[in-house]
Order: structure tokens, then sequence, then C-alpha cells
């Protein structure tokens, strides 16, 4: 697979992973021109070992950890209170108020997860790799990434209960006294 096809292919997904990273809207498409650079610098380096995308994603954490650890050298301060506001530009744009709803509060829940427990949460549940896959990917031991999705499932079920929570309708007392 030459570089243009890796790049056509997997656009969307470093994308997504990317954004899921907590990369800063600002600095989004720079950290997508970092992920390419790499995977063309580094494409004769890929074995076949692992999926394809689970290299990628390997090369996204490292690029989403730089961002953050850079941004006080650039005196960025990184305001995740716009994050999950984002849509993704392959995304339906008619897509209903109720769906967008529960969008925002995913990615609200997914935000509380520190970064660690984030990649392997998105590479186990969303983008369906194995333990293995995510192990070699992390290049962390299987039993790194079980401990890793067993807490960040809690910790997402906590804070999409949180969420969940914050957002339900309000109920007034009716008159009550």
């Amino acid at each position: 697979m030459n570089f243009k096809e890796v790049y056509d292919a997997h656009f969307a997904f470093v994308w997504r992973s990317l954004r899921r990273l907590r990369v800063p809207e600002p600095s989004l498409n720079d950290a997508l021109q970092d992920v390419f650079l790499v995977v063309h610098r580094r494409m004769d380096d890929f074995e076949g070992r692992a999926k394809l995308s689970t290299w990628l994603f390997g090369i996204c954490l490292r690029v989403a950890k730089d961002y953050r650890r850079r941004a006080h050298v650039r005196r960025e301060v990184f305001d995740d209170s716009n994050f999950a506001q984002v849509s993704d530009p392959h995304s339906d744009t008619g897509a209903a108020a109720e769906q967008n709803q529960n969008l925002l509060l995913f990615e609200a829940a997914l935000e509380e997860l520190d970064l660690d427990q984030r990649a392997v949460f998105i590479l186990f549940e969303l983008e369906n790799m194995t333990g293995d896959e995510i192990a070699d990917s992390l290049q962390i031991p299987l039993g790194t990434v079980y401990s890793r999705l067993r807490l960040a499932r809690q910790a997402f079920k906590k804070a999409a209960l949180a969420q969940a929570w914050r957002k339900r309708p309000k109920v007034s007392s009716g008159g009550f006294s």
C-alpha cells in the first residue's frame, strides 16, 4: 500500500482518533499533518505484524501527547469547554437534536478519562480492536490493557451518569407549598 492509499483510506480514522484524544481544534490540522508526516517517513518500517490502523493509532497517541505537553511552550491554555461542540466533518448535518445531545453527553463523559485509559477505551470500544492489538499498538502488557479498560469503563459509566443527571429536565414543584 502506498502513502496516498493509506492517507485516503485512513484520514477519517486519524481525524477521529486525534479528536477523541483531545487535540484542540486550533491544532487539529497541524496534528493531522504531523501524523501523516510520520507515516510517510516510516512507511517502510511498518512490518504488517499488526493492523495498519493499530500502527496509526500509536502514532496519533504520541502526537496528541506531544501537543498537550508542548502547550505551555506555545503559551496555550487548553479550554476543553468547547471541545465536545465540534462535529465530525464527515457527519450528517441533518442529525436529530436528540442524537446530537447524546453525542455531546458521550464526548463529555469521554473527556473525563485520563489519556491512557481513553486510548484503550477508544481502541477497544469504538475501533473494535482486540486486547492483543491494543497491547501491540500502545506497547504495553496485555494485562495493563485490560486493567485500563476496566478502569476506563468504570470512569466512563460514572461520568456518563453524572452528565445525564446534570442534563435531565428540571421538574417544577407545581405549586406545592
